[in-house]
């Protein structure tokens, strides 16, 4: 039998409380999920998931940054299928807007992240995420110089409608009928921003 290591151990531990987290906090929201019914669902202690986070609102932290992660990871893939910079960016942006259907991303980043860990936190972790993805893209496309000084703001333009489409979303109550709208208008801005 091998033994794993403490940092194993620990990571396992980790791991499971952030998918936990993740799944009771996408479901329920924040207000409604204690740091005691994560780590029931995760099969630890309480005491294991203060020693991992220290507290609920840094595991909800957490879960939050592994709903940016999957979204990161999915549009980066889109991104790859793409021979043509602008498609993938019309691509992704739709594909952002279709993820933000998903009711656990809807409620963990859309609703409760502002919040709980406050817009400054949520934007900054959101950019790290995001926006270096459309800062890529949009250096693609850029020509010359003057083009490649706007890339910087093109993206944060794009991000900030992005977001503000997911919010939408978010708080529409048919957020399946509200998708094409948003995603048109995505795609109207994106080939604005060619011009």
């Amino acid at each position: 039998m091998i033994r794993r290591t403490q940092a194993e151990r620990s990571d396992e531990t980790t791991t499971a409380l952030v998918l936990a987290a993740r799944e009771l906090f996408g479901g329920k929201g924040y207000a409604g999920i204690s740091i005691d019914a994560v780590a029931a669902a995760a099969g630890v202690t309480k005491g294991a998931a203060y020693h991992h986070f220290g507290g609920k609102a840094p595991l909800f932290r957490a879960a939050f940054e592994g709903e940016l992660a999957e979204i990161s990871a999915k549009l980066e893939q889109v991104a790859a299928e793409e021979s043509d910079p602008w498609a993938a960016l019309r691509r992704g942006a739709r594909t952002f807007l279709e993820h933000c259907l998903d009711p656990g991303f809807r409620q963990i980043v859309m609703l409760d992240a502002p919040s709980v860990l406050g817009w400054e936190t949520v934007r900054a972790v959101e950019h790290s995420h995001l926006l270096s993805i459309l800062i890529a893209g949009f250096s693609l496309v850029a020509e010359g110089g003057e083009a490649e000084a706007a890339v910087p703001a093109r993206a944060q333009l794009v991000f900030g409608a992005l977001c503000e489409g997911g919010m939408l979303l978010a708080r529409s109550p048919d957020p399946g009928a509200e998708l094409p709208r948003l995603a048109a208008e995505a795609d109207r801005l994106l080939k604005a921003l060619r011009s």
